[in-house]
């Protein structure tokens, strides 16, 4: 990972509920962040919406305990908390050399900012979005 100059600043960590697993990561390696709509992803989080943001490889690590990991589909890896059960992070061979966060494992989410929705055609309509952020099928 490359070296940030605040390595305990909380905008560039995250953790799940019992904090045995946490990352780290460098910032400037953030390729996206997005909410994502489709129906795996609500049901690996047990939620309408989930928010990811993409970390290039080189630009993250794990810092406590090494999550499980539960292959949900080909090519794709879900890793969450063997103690706690809190998602933490996606891959998939579709875009190598990436791992997508979940948003809300962020120690400090607050200035976190979705740039766009994806997977919009597979929402639930029962839960109105307003916002004005390219929505991407």
């Amino acid at each position: 990972m490359a070296a940030t100059s605040n390595t305990h600043d909380a905008s560039r960590q995250g953790r799940c509920l019992c904090g045995a697993v946490r990352y780290s990561f460098d910032p400037e390696t953030t390729v996206f962040r997005a909410h994502c709509h489709c129906e795996s992803c609500r049901r690996a989080t047990s939620s309408p919406v989930t928010t990811f943001f993409g970390v290039r490889d080189s630009g993250w690590r794990w810092t406590g305990a090494a999550p499980a990991s539960h292959a949900s589909s080909p090519g794709v890896r879900r890793m969450f908390c063997g103690t706690c059960g809190s998602p933490m992070a996606y891959a998939t061979d579709d875009l190598p050399g990436q791992t997508h966060f979940y948003a809300a494992t962020l120690a400090d989410p607050a200035g976190f900012a979705p740039e766009r929705h994806d997977f919009w055609g597979e929402r639930l309509a029962w839960l109105p979005l307003a916002d004005d952020l390219p929505k991407h099928d």
